[in-house]
């Protein structure tokens, strides 16, 4: 990873970074009564991320849902104002930059979302859809305009003639390819994918994917990649970043991660990951994690995944908030007691942390 966790709990930048997430908070308040209202709790969306990526790298973000993935992605771009922390880009601090100071920045840093139904104005022509950041920025004549539009329609595999088209007329893979066009018009340095395959048929996501891959690779893009599918963030990412109830889990390179996970909650998802072969598929036994996810509006003290972790020990992991340990190249996960062998059964997890609890006694 391009930057390391300080001793004053900063980041330290070592200046080849793209994008530098510190410490960034995103709590949004619940409020009572109707003209005065009154704030009485905030549900802590994100709690304290911290990460960066170097250009041209793809980081992976994968999770359940609520567990902050879409209003981290939002707070990176600058649709949502973070609560603390700061986010730097290119080495300037954006955190609270002017609308008008924003703009610039966002020809760097564009969006694809999640459901390309939504996400299109139903009544805009494709044109005008994908057209339209290159005219709020002012890159060309309408003539000029027209002609990047009908090349962004070639490079993501529709026909230029579609320009006039409306996106009722088109299927899901191929709205989300005009998506995908839209968040290239400007030739931005970063975009952010909000689980942009979660809403398509398998062998469209291939499409979408190799099609991703193929402009990284003609563009030099960046990506961070948001999903649920394990399967498909390890077709597509370099390093990949675990989040739970808001905080990072765990971070490592993409190999690393899917061979010696160590947090039991990627160990948990992992066991859940489809298997191509049957004879290993039937002799692994799936981690079923017991519970639900606590609310984020009150989070459980200490480790915030020990109600549902296997290796849960009782005065110390619901007592003390752990850091994320380093396991080395870059490999980190915030566990007391992490998975010394994978692939484990849950039974093995209990086993172990129980055993390990006991040679290792820890005053509470």
């Amino acid at each position: 990873m391009a930057t390391e966790q300080g001793s004053n709990g900063q980041m330290e930048l070592h200046g080849d970074e793209l994008l530098v997430v510190d410490g960034v908070k995103k709590y949004f308040p619940i409020t009572r009564g109707i003209i005065f209202q009154k704030a009485i709790a905030q549900v802590q969306a994100v709690d304290g991320v911290s990460f960066s990526i170097n250009p041209g790298e793809t980081l992976g973000i994968v999770g359940e849902s609520g567990c902050g993935k879409s209003t981290l992605a939002r707070c990176i771009v600058r649709l949502l104002d973070t609560t603390a922390g700061r986010i730097m880009f290119e080495g300037r601090d954006i955190t609270n930059v002017s609308r008008v100071a924003m703009r610039p920045i966002r020809r760097e840093m564009t969006m694809i979302f999640q459901d390309p139904y939504a996400s299109l104005n139903p009544r805009k022509r494709v044109g005008f859809i994908i057209g339209e950041p290159l005219e709020v920025h002012k890159l060309g004549t309408p003539a000029e305009v027209k002609r990047r539009v009908q090349e962004l329609l070639e490079v993501v595999g529709l026909n230029p003639e579609h320009y006039n088209r409306f996106p009722h007329e088109f299927s899901g893979g191929q709205r989300q390819r005009i998506g995908v066009a839209r968040a290239l018009a400007v030739n931005p340095k970063l975009i952010v994918c909000d689980e942009p395959v979660s809403a398509l048929d398998v062998s469209v996501q291939a499409q979408i994917l190799n099609l991703l891959k193929d402009l990284q690779d003609d563009f030099g893009l960046t990506y961070i990649f948001i999903a649920h599918d394990l399967n498909v963030v390890r077709h597509i990412s370099d390093r990949v970043m675990v989040m739970y109830l808001g905080q990072v889990s765990e971070v490592a390179d993409r190999d690393t991660l899917y061979r010696e996970p160590k947090h039991p909650y990627t160990g948990a998802l992992l066991s859940a990951v489809p298997i191509p072969n049957p004879e290993r598929g039937r002799a692994r036994e799936a981690i079923v994690l017991e519970g639900d996810v606590p609310s984020p509006v009150n989070p459980p003290s200490g480790c915030r995944f020990h109600p549902r972790c296997p290796r849960f020990v009782e005065g110390h992991c619901d007592v003390e908030e752990p850091e994320l340990f380093p396991f080395g190249n870059g490999h980190v996960a915030k566990c007391f007691y992490p998975l010394e062998r994978w692939p484990m059964t849950a039974e093995e997890m209990r086993r172990r942390g129980t055993a390990r609890a006991q040679e290792e006694p820890v005053q509470a």
